[in-house]
């Protein structure tokens, strides 16, 4: 995701209109900048290997659908895709085709929202929860252990960086982003309702040369 080092804040409140026009202009650009995935691939093998065929999952902030909407398509789960930026949308449609698409803020995830409570098996959230102001991200959480089954899974995945709400560039456009360092974000998650599993960590250096390195942390959670 490439998160430089800031310290601006400004509260936006739940207004993302201007990330997800964001997005929408990054288009596949965003596959060019962060073409290795590794860490993500991992995360999502971890899930295709413990569910059985057919398990329905959801991909929050799938983006461009590659490549956890497609890996998991291509392993035979059923896949639901949300996310903000009408753009990336119609780029996940084509990439993962077998999926289906919700178009969401996060925000609008709890109970009485477009999606069912209990209804999947695991949720993948993947560098999504970054986009949520810090005060946010403990309720997004609640509300994804809402929607999971019963002792359901959750692989999630953040930069580790101690940021909040922080407007940065992001391949020629502004975005805002938050971050844990490791030991905070494993807090927050297991006072979600959350046990952790196994904890993994990379370093990572996109291609593009405005988006700095970064350590990515996954961590491989069951609903407690």
């Amino acid at each position: 995701m490439g998160i430089p080092p800031a310290d601006d804040h400004e509260d936006q409140g739940r207004d993302r209109t201007g990330q997800a026009e964001a997005f929408d202009a990054i288009g596949d650009r965003y596959d060019e900048a962060f073409p290795h995935k590794d860490g993500q691939v991992r995360a999502g093998e971890w899930l295709v290997e413990t569910l059985p065929a057919g398990a329905r999952v959801l991909d929050l902030g799938c983006g461009t659908g590659l490549p956890t909407a497609r890996q998991f398509t291509d392993a035979g789960l059923r896949v639901t895709g949300v996310d903000l930026s009408a753009g990336m949308l119609a780029q996940a449609r084509v990439n993962a085709p077998a999926a289906d698409f919700v178009q969401a803020d996060f925000a609008d995830l709890t109970e009485g929202g477009p999606l069912a409570p209990g209804s999947f098996a695991a949720v993948a959230a993947f560098f999504s929860l970054l986009m949520l102001p810090k005060d946010e991200i403990p309720g997004t959480l609640r509300a994804i252990h809402g929607l999971l089954e019963p002792g359901g899974l959750l692989a999630v995945s953040m930069v580790e960086a101690d940021l909040d709400n922080v407007p940065i560039p992001f391949l020629g456009h502004t975005i805002r982003v938050s971050g844990y360092l490791r030991d905070e974000l494993r807090h927050v998650v297991v006072d979600a309702g959350f046990e952790v599993i196994k904890e993994d960590s990379y370093a990572y250096a996109p291609a593009s040369t405005d988006v700095p390195p970064e350590e990515q942390i996954f961590l491989s959670c069951r609903r407690a």
